[in-house]
């Protein structure tokens, strides 16, 4: 299987394994991506994409969990023979999703879950279509982000200020994803995650098969979709 924008989301035929979903879930550094993603994916089978990075780990991070770790050489060596779903550049260093090991479990039906930056997101988006389910975590307001990452206490006052800076010009492209999670509320947005993974998958199937636990996942994705959006919504959201 070669990754491409191919499937247009219409129902599998009867007996075959339906394709895994392309889940990529991007939002600011301190927005609490990690967190909710362990309380949403909590007992599922699913497949969590492990992406390459030339930064340096942080305290508790495991080489081949959290990322795996490589010298800037390995990485552009990796880049040169198009071994990355995506790969970008953030402040000063690099980061990459290789592509076989998605391949593999999308073609057994595993859904597949991609949390990258908002640059890689967009190469996915590009390279994939609507197959590519992308999802923003959006954080309530900056200064809660700002108090986020200060109590975290792994970066330079430095470091914090670019990461609010770019913050900014993220959440004011949140309309150009499918789906935007507000984690103001840590179990409302793990309820909002699921819904948008079962209204995804139950996409798949023709509406005539659709169960009512299909129906009010739908109901309860379209309550997050980025349609919903304002610029003067975003715009709040970087001013408070």
């Amino acid at each position: 299987m070669t990754l491409s924008a191919a499937s247009d989301g219409s129902s599998a035929s009867p007996g075959a394994v339906a394709p895994g979903l392309l889940l990529v879930i991007t939002g600011a550094s301190g927005v609490g991506k990690g967190t909710l993603r362990e309380k949403w994916l909590a007992g599922q089978d699913v497949f969590y994409s492990t992406s390459w990075t030339t930064r340096e780990p942080r305290s508790g991070e495991v080489n081949g969990r959290d990322y795996i770790f490589v010298s800037p050489t390995e990485f552009l060596k990796r880049a040169e023979e198009n071994g990355f779903l995506e790969h970008a550049q953030f402040v000063g260093n690099h980061y990459g999703t290789p592509i076989e090991p998605i391949e593999a479990a999308l073609e057994r039906g595993q859904d597949v879950i991609l949390e990258i930056e908002v640059e890689g997101a967009m190469q996915v988006k590009e390279r994939m279509g609507d197959r590519a389910i992308l999802v923003f975590i959006m954080p309530p307001s900056l200064t809660e982000l700002r108090r986020r990452l200060t109590e975290r206490a792994t970066e330079t006052p430095e470091r914090i200020e670019k990461r609010l800076l770019r913050a900014r010009d993220e959440i004011m492209e949140a309309h150009k994803f499918r789906y935007v999670v507000v984690n103001d509320d840590l179990d409302r947005a793990v309820q909002e995650m699921l819904a948008v993974q079962h209204a995804e998958r139950a996409a798949y199937k023709s509406p005539e098969q659709w169960t009512p636990q299909d129906h009010g996942a739908h109901r309860a994705a379209q309550q997050v979709s980025s349609s919903r959006l304002t610029r003067e919504h975003l715009q709040k959201v970087v001013e408070s």
